[in-house]
């Protein structure tokens, strides 16, 4: 057992100045699914100057660039670090020889090998085969500087607007001999960017020829340069967010009289700056190189967004003017877990100005980011965690921000009225029926809620903090306590079958495994839950032993499996340390350094997951440095032992935190105390500059302590879980028996069946129930002492019909609309396929057969089919409809073919509707002369087919998806 010893004492030395610059590794995260760039950047910088590998925006893409490539397109200026989503790619140039020089993307691109390139921390060079031309890059803030040597002294450049993104609007405009100007508005991700560049050039144009302006579609030049005073072309592009004058003020002031060489050596010298702020010694030349390429990648974004003078675009797509730097690029579902907390760590007055950033995205845009880009809010992935990172940061002594208007923005996002968060409040949890992703989305709101309340309690205002602290246990909602897994809810009861292997539309991008354990605000709760410490202990073991085959759908997200614990998506970055919470050191330290083995290497394909804008590497930085944050909101890390023999972390204008394991050895672990935990220590400690020895001393000293540990400070009342209805079934035929569960047996269930009853209304009901018409049930607990629960809801409908179906198809277990009967229940799902209630036929016909079980005479038939082509989802080409009296033979009702074009993106709800014997006014094509007398109706849709060319999933197998068959 090693022990800790806090010294009060400001270490006598410092470590001498590395050159930690020299260990970046660019290309780590550029292979596999990291989803890096290897380019030119700066810390935190506006440029961020890579070549470009990808044009499709493929998944392994999204950075611009793959290792496993052999072609370079260009070298654009703006890049992505390891998102799963592409964008950026702006202002695309290519050099050439004049002498063959064309616009023509398979004339300009040109081969490179891996021998011939190579990338530090602000630089990167390769060699273009076909043009024989070295291309060197480096970057300063807000200026992109190329040097290009050619092999004789005629030269052009290519510069391509059209570049990746769907182009809005462009220009290109020369200015002098020198220089050219101009903008760039695209569409991607980001649905509205805008960027203006003016680019400079060391020797003079001759020629320009291309379009100087178009609105949509193609635009690009050629900049032809002839007999040149030397082989070597340098430019220089400065950009800008705002406006055209920006950019050029931002250019003369970043480059103005600087040369490609003092550019690179001035952004060499700025990382090695901002990665000295962390110095480590020990490990291994591999675990340094990765450590410092994680630092350096948890540096590339959030990226500046205002010009020099201060002027940026908000989200209101108006330029304003800022007396702080305003950042971009926010992926904050990813970075709230260890991005945000090592920026409070490393840059205060940055994660100051990344907040003021925030309260400046609410006031322009009447909410708090979710996933900010380029002055768009892509509303990627689920949560507000911007209200972690605001209340991390407060707890951490950064407060310089307007508190009041921090919580106004807090509480005001929490209550948005999208994905879900009506339902989320009234009902205590997110269902099926609500929302998409329900229990993903439940849970991550209760974390933020809680962030919300300890923040609004912190500054004073005790009724939101008692609002929240409520809402922030709405995760027990969804924990099953009879299978220790939360789960799925489907109109007030557990969705079955249940598989918690399974990856679906329940969940974000994982399974119920990966999100079982995510209460990091509330663990010692989530362990009560389980039945205590050594319950929840064993369910950790479980995760880390199952076997690591997911079923359902695929999902590239779920990668760096260790059992079920999936390191390479962000759920999962918590988990091995909740042993520590829980008194179970050695396993917390064994599955730690386990990932930190398996899941990183100084590689290509050294990273397990996507990067997400430093997530991925962030945890690296912490883990390494044994400790970590596991709860932020908590101004507290939890201690393992550190791979390094001393780190020495340097604020921003603060004193040096050091600690001290002069003895690594990953077999010995941290000790505890009175059987707790032993291994906290507060933010306060790296404020103060202290130094934490951890010895092979037996005595065991306490250091601010904590005690008890922060979790179990929470809550301070705790809610009633809602009751849970036995059947998930919405219709039924004659009548249909309903049992409510109790959350415990003390408790009475009272009802109503109105949604917005009184709750004084409520009237006692039995927990078991027969229905036999349409009806709503809103039910709640009530325990003795008068405290109540949410409403559990179920809505119950008869089925409108007799009808059996048949169906020759197969559709997927994902999608089963409830069973075969799904489609002809009566029942409409909206156009949130993600719910359940539409089935799902992938590379198959649909083919049916409805048995009305009598005879009757048919004026109508109508089916339902969505179309959502990013998804894969496009309507058949074909519907036809038969009739038959006996069921084998059959004549031609009619059939009908979709307007709605494959590549319209919108996601719709198309009928196929076939009349006979009356025009209702709809546009039909064909009408029958007489209704038809039938029994039994055959319906056929034909599958798209193998999806076209222009689809990102090219080749891939189209579905179709029903709703709702009905005959008239």
């Amino acid at each position: 057992m090693k022990s800790l010893l806090l010294s009060l004492l400001l270490p006598i030395s410092l470590f001498a100045q590395i050159s930690p610059a020299s260990l970046v590794n660019p290309f780590i995260g550029t292979g596999g699914h990291g989803h890096t760039f290897p380019g030119a950047t700066t810390p935190f910088g506006m440029v961020q100057l890579s070549p470009d590998t990808r044009i499709d925006g493929s998944w392994d893409g999204c950075g611009g660039y793959h290792y496993s490539d052999s072609i370079i397109y260009g070298f654009s200026h703006t890049h992505l670090s390891g998102t799963g989503v592409s964008d950026y790619g702006d202002i695309m140039v290519m050099p050439m020889n004049l002498e063959n020089a064309s616009a023509d993307r398979l004339i300009y691109q040109s081969k490179y090998g891996h021998n011939k390139e190579k990338a530090g921390a602000g630089w990167y060079e390769v060699y273009l085969e076909k043009h024989k031309i070295k291309a060197e890059l480096t970057a300063s803030t807000r200026v992109g500087f190329h040097r290009y040597t050619f092999e004789g002294k005629n030269a052009a450049i290519v510069l391509d607007l059209k570049h990746r993104d769907e182009l809005l609007e462009g220009k290109i405009e020369q200015v002098d001999s020198y220089r050219i100007r101009g903008m760039r508005r695209s569409k991607a991700w980001a649905t509205d960017q805008v960027i203006y560049y003016e680019m400079v050039f060391s020797q003079k144009i001759n020629n320009i020829k291309g379009e100087s302006n178009n609105k949509e579609g193609d635009l690009n030049a050629i900049v032809e340069f002839e007999n040149m005073s030397t082989n070597r072309l340098e430019v220089k592009v400065g950009l800008s967010f705002a406006s055209q004058e920006g950019a050029h003020l931002n250019l003369e002031t970043e480059s103005k009289a600087i040369s490609f060489d003092q550019a690179k050596e001035k952004a060499i010298v700025n990382w090695n700056t901002e990665l000295n702020r962390i110095q480590v010694q020990g490990g291994t030349d591999e675990q340094k190189h990765i450590f410092y390429t994680a630092l350096y990648h948890t540096m590339i974004q959030p990226n500046t967004a205002n010009d020099v003078d201060g002027r940026y675009r908000g989200m209101d797509m108006k330029i304003h003017e800022a007396d702080h730097t305003v950042y971009t690029v926010f992926s904050l579902w990813d970075t709230f877990r260890s991005a945000h907390p090592l920026y409070a760590i490393l840059y205060p007055e940055r994660q100051n100005d990344f907040i003021k950033t925030f309260l400046l995205m609410y006031k322009q845009g009447g909410r708090l980011p979710v996933w900010e880009l380029a002055a768009n809010e892509t509303d990627c992935m689920i949560g507000y965690h911007s209200v972690s990172v605001i209340t991390d940061s407060w707890f951490k002594g950064i407060k310089d921000f307007d508190k009041d208007l921090a919580l106004e923005a807090m509480v005001k996002s929490a209550k948005w009225n999208h994905f879900g968060l009506p339902d989320y409040i009234k009902y205590g949890a997110l269902s099926i029926d609500d929302e998409s992703e329900s229990v993903s989305k439940t849970l991550e709101y209760a974390y933020d809620d809680w962030c919300i309340a300890r923040f609004a309690e912190d500054i004073g205002n005790s009724e939101v903090a008692a609002e929240f602290y409520k809402r922030a246990q709405s995760w027990k909602n969804l924990f099953d306590s009879s299978t220790g897994f939360m789960r799925p809810k489907k109109n007030g009861a557990w969705l079955e079958p249940f598989e918690p292997r399974e990856v679906n539309n329940h969940f974000t991008e994982a399974n119920s495994w990966q999100y079982s354990f995510f209460v990091p605000h509330d663990i010692y709760g989530l362990a009560e839950m389980h039945g205590g410490r050594a319950a929840l202990i064993s369910k950790l073991d479980l995760l880390f032993n199952a076997n690591s085959i997911t079923t359902g759908r695929d999902q590239s997200d779920i990668t760096g499996l260790i059992g079920q614990y999936a390191h390479g998506n962000e759920p999962s970055h918590h988990m091995a340390w909740l042993y520590n919470e829980l008194g179970e050191p050695e396993k917390a330290q064994k599955r730690i350094y386990q990932i930190i083995d398996e899941m990183y290497n100084d590689a290509p394909d050294g990273l397990s997951g996507n990067e997400d804008c430093g997530q991925m590497s962030a945890w690296y930085v912490f883990s390494t440095m044994g400790f970590y944050p596991i709860c932020p909101g908590l101004p507290t890390y939890s201690l393992i032992q550190p791979i390094f023999s001393k780190v020495e972390i340097t604020p921003v204008g603060g004193k040096p935190f050091t600690i001290n394991n002069p003895t690594p050895n990953r077999d010995e672990f941290l000790s505890t105390k009175n059987g707790k935990p032993d291994y906290w220590f507060n933010h306060s400690e790296i404020l103060k500059g202290n130094t934490l020895n951890l010895t092979n001393s037996s005595e065991i000293l306490e250091f601010t302590a904590i005690d008890p540990s922060p979790f179990e400070l929470y809550p301070k009342e705790k809610i009633l879980q809602a009751p849970v209805f036995s059947a998930t079934t919405m219709v039924f035929r004659d009548s249909l028996k309903v049992e409510i569960l109790k959350p415990n047996q003390e408790v009475e269930l009272l009802y109503s069946n109105s949604k917005d009853a009184d709750l004084k209304t409520y009237k006692p009901i039995s927990d078991k129930l027969t229905v036999s018409k349409r009806e709503d049930y809103f039910v709640i607990a009530k325990d003795k002492s008068g405290k109540t629960s949410l409403p559990a809801k179920a809505s119950y409908y008869p089925i409108p019909n007799e009808f059996s179906i048949e169906i020759k198809s197969v559709y997927s277990p994902q999608y089963t609309a409830g069973g075969d009967a799904g489609i002809i229940d009566g029942f409409y799902a909206d156009e949130d396929w993600r719910k359940g209630g539409w089935q799902g036929y992938q590379g198959q016909d649909f083919e049916c057969i409805i048995d009305m079980k009598k005879p009757d005479l048919i004026t109508s038939i109508n089916a339902s089919f969505l179309q959502d082509t990013r998804s894969w989802i496009l309507l058949p080409t074909e519907v036809e409809f038969f009739t038959s009296l006996n069921g084998k033979d059959w004549m031609v009702f009619g059939n009908v073919s979709p307007t709605v074009s494959a590549n319209d993106f919108n996601s719709q709800r198309w009928s196929a509707v076939f009349n006979s014997g009356r025009d209702d006014g709809k546009p039909e094509p064909m009408f029958m002369p007489y209704p038809v007398s039938a029994r039994y109706v055959k319906v056929k849709a034909k599958n798209f087919g193998a999806l076209p060319n222009w689809h990102q999933g090219a080749g891939g197998d189209a579905f179709i998806f029903i709703d709702e068959i009905t005959i008239k």
